[in-house]
């Protein structure tokens, strides 16, 4: 079995928006499950790790593209594991089309997690470092890194809203996901009908729950570039859940 994993995947019209692109959203899904399919198929995914309480988090993302997938068409997901470390692993993705061509890449780390104490946990303890016969250090993913998004203090609160069923994961928290499509939600239909994203990055501070509230904070850097802060309501006050950058070309 190669290092590289490489899954097709298909556009559909209803997980396009209104250019008829694939939603930014549903690409970290396909991306989500194309590392949820190479784990799996390698021994240290899901079905390996849950029956022993462990369990993979994300803890960044960064998607860059050049273009998003179109309507009806059909294109792949290739992903690899460049470095595995004791409490982290860092995945990468390309995305492209039928023909070959390259629209985009990602960037990714991942915690694994007790699943009883929401604690990191050591990776290289599973199976004597299984994952390191999977590390492929050659590819290249020619993306920055993904940023910790340094916040300045201008950001203003725009947004609180509720979460409910339809927010939550198979872990039990809100979906990684989840996060994004609410941000893109903070810009009108007309700004996207002038600008594209070209990147968003995300980097996970903490867990959040069903009925919990969540503060969206934007602040922005130039005309195309802006942060958002998400945190939840609780009983001491407000607690950091993840930070975001959105990087828009006109």
């Amino acid at each position: 079995m190669d290092k590289i994993g490489k899954y097709e995947f298909l556009a559909e019209p209803f997980h396009c928006d209104f250019s008829h692109h694939l939603f930014m959203g549903h690409l970290g899904n396909h991306m989500l499950n194309a590392a949820d399919f190479h784990a799996t198929e390698r021994n240290f995914g899901m079905e390996r790790l849950n029956p022993i309480h462990k369990t993979w988090v994300l803890s960044r993302l960064a998607i860059e593209m050049d273009e998003m997938p179109l309507q009806y068409t059909r294109f792949n997901v290739a992903t690899w594991v460049e470095s595995a470390m004791r409490y982290f692993t860092n995945r990468n993705f390309q995305v492209t089309a039928e023909d070959g061509r390259t629209l985009g890449y990602g960037r990714s780390v991942w915690a694994l997690i007790d699943t009883d104490s929401r604690q990191p946990t050591d990776i290289l303890a599973i199976d004597d470092g299984v994952i390191n016969n999977w590390v492929e250090k050659s590819k290249p993913c020619p993306i920055d890194r993904g940023s910790r998004v340094k916040m300045g203090g201008g950001a203003q609160l725009v947004q609180t809203i509720d979460t409910h069923y339809n927010d939550i994961d198979v872990n039990g928290h809100v979906n990684s996901i989840k996060y994004v499509e609410h941000t893109l939600d903070l810009f009108p239909i007309e700004w996207y009908s002038a600008h594209r994203l070209r990147r968003f990055d995300i980097a996970y501070v903490a867990e959040s729950h069903c009925g919990d509230k969540l503060n969206f904070y934007k602040e922005t850097l130039d005309g195309l570039v802006f942060n958002v802060r998400i945190t939840k309501s609780a009983t001491e006050g407000e607690q950091e859940v993840c930070r975001c950058m959105l990087t828009f070309i006109s």
